[in-house]
């Protein structure tokens, strides 16, 4: 009997240590026996940066400058610093300035009362006008003679300018009616006959245009439509107006020179021109045209061609000029100008340098 209850005995201690040495569940290990090691992190994604913006005070007066080599080449390496400003015979602080290519919101003016010949050199070089511009600018079609017409308004669209340009190049005729909005056909415009011979008594309907010097086409009253055109279009924009014409007008329009130029001034737009010519028009190039006043006092520039090649070259040439230009910007003080309007002069430091900024600027007013 006590050998039974000497081997019942062990066998209990037996299994009373082998309860003790079993190894607990995870669950219920101690904490320092559980693995410290975190789990893999998600990669942390990092915001996207918002394009950089054009940013200045309403009240910063913007200059666009071109500056060219004595050969004629665009300059493209110089600094802030390179330049000053003067308005009214004082200088500015400049406060803002960029050097990088602005997008561009242009208006084409097409002149519709060209000389036969004149109007097929240009037919044939249409379409090259819409390689200038890029996906960022916008640009309308303006057709005008007596009186300008919007054919394609802003957009983007550079198939779309292509595309107009080429029905106008291919139908010059079919797409613009510039007599006056109500005025009769030809047909409807001829008094009644009898036997040939006009009724007694009945008025004659004038045709504008017909008894003055012969010069059917309004060109103030073309490039003061398009610059209300621009009037709206934002200030990080580079506003042109994009003539394609001889310079030639009549004494009618309804618009003043002076009217028109005020309009650029106060809407920051600058004209670059195109000179249709069948030779070099010095006159044009002197600054004594039309179209020259306009370019010289807005920071703009005219060109003369007389052949189709010159004029497809002419357009690419002149867009890119408006498109690489420097911006000055400033903040008026000690201004000693009377009214809303004030001169403009801007100067280079670097000595051999060609500078070509508009020569006055209005405050916006309401139109």
């Amino acid at each position: 009997m006590k050998k039974f209850f000497a081997v019942c005995l062990l066998l209990l201690l037996s299994v009373c240590a082998s309860a003790q040495t079993t190894t607990p569940p995870p669950s219920l290990a101690h904490p320092a026996a559980q693995s410290t090691t975190p789990p893999p992190a998600k990669p942390v994604q990092q915001p996207q940066k918002p394009p950089v913006a054009i940013v200045f005070q309403t009240n910063v007066v913007l200059v666009p400058v071109t500056v060219k080599d004595p050969t004629g080449n665009l300059v493209p390496d110089l600094e802030q610093s390179d330049f000053r400003v003067f308005q009214d015979g004082k200088e500015q602080q400049i406060r803002n300035f960029w050097d990088q290519a602005f997008p561009i919101s242009a208006v084409v003016l097409l002149d519709d009362d060209l000389p036969a010949n004149l109007s097929q050199k240009v037919l044939e070089s249409l379409d090259s006008i819409a390689a200038g511009f890029s996906a960022e600018d916008e640009v309308a079609l303006v057709r005008f003679d007596e009186y300008p017409k919007t054919v394609l308004d802003f957009t983007t669209n550079n198939d779309a300018l292509f595309a107009k340009l080429k029905e106008i190049r291919t139908n010059p005729k079919d797409n613009l009616d510039s007599r006056v909005p109500g005025t009769p056909s030809a047909t409807m415009m001829s008094p009644p006959l009898i036997n040939g011979h006009t009724v007694s008594g009945t008025p004659e309907i004038p045709v504008l245009g017909t008894s003055n010097n012969g010069v059917t086409k309004h060109l103030d009253d073309a490039v003061h439509y398009s610059a209300e055109m621009l009037r709206t279009r934002g200030r990080d924009r580079r506003k042109i107006i994009f003539i394609v014409s001889d310079g030639t007008e009549d004494r009618h329009n309804q618009w003043s020179f002076t009217n028109t130029l005020q309009l650029l001034f106060s809407t920051n737009v600058s004209v670059y021109a195109v000179s249709v010519t069948s030779a070099a028009d010095t006159l044009l190039l002197r600054g004594k045209g039309r179209l020259s006043q306009y370019a010289a006092p807005t920071g703009g520039d005219v060109v003369s061609a007389s052949s189709p090649q010159e004029l497809e070259s002419l357009y690419a040439k002149l867009t890119e000029e408006a498109r690489n230009e420097y911006t000055l910007g400033f903040q008026p003080t000690r201004t000693q100008g009377r009214g809303s309007c004030h001169g403009l002069e801007v100067r280079v430091e670097r000595p051999g340098l060609a500078v070509t900024a508009r020569t006055g600027y209005c405050a916006p007013f309401p139109r």
